[in-house]
């Protein structure tokens, strides 16, 4: 048996990354001419698992910033003006992506408008708490003021 480094996920053997004991033939004929995976040696090893750290490591750093953002997002108050009648009905409505572009003029931070999360378009001025998903796992609650304008 040949120790052999995925460079990709393989279905049967494992992820990308894994040391795997694999045939030689398989190995040679297989794997390496895709590009899947490359012979194991005491080298490449200690550069498969530098590479492994170092993506557990941007993935703790990406994980603290979506913290720290959804902590400044709790905290801020977006206000958005738009043209109402008398009785408070807008002339149109707030969506997602007039949040997301208040969220950017707001705090610098882009938010795609699909992690805005809204049942309904706001059609009254008032006051919304908004959800916005910053990752995976990560929301913050948006204070939003729809005002006439």
């Amino acid at each position: 048996m040949a120790q052999a480094i995925l460079l990709q996920d393989v279905d049967p053997l494992g992820e990308r990354g894994d040391v795997v004991e694999v045939a030689p033939g398989y190995l040679r004929n297989y794997l390496q001419p895709r590009q899947l995976a490359e012979p194991a040696t005491a080298g490449s090893i200690q550069a498969a698992r530098r590479r492994q750290q170092a993506a557990e490591q941007a993935k703790l750093d990406a994980e603290r910033r979506s913290q720290e953002n959804a902590t400044l997002l709790g905290r801020t108050v977006l206000t958005i003006r738009q043209q109402a009648g008398d009785d408070g009905r807008l002339f149109g409505t707030v969506t997602t992506q007039d949040i997301a572009d208040a969220i950017r003029d707001a705090r610098g931070m882009r938010v795609d408008r699909r992690k805005v999360h809204l049942e309904d378009p706001i059609r009254h001025a008032g006051t919304y708490m908004v959800v916005v998903e910053l990752a995976d796992g990560v929301m913050a609650t948006v204070k939003t003021m729809v005002v006439a304008g």
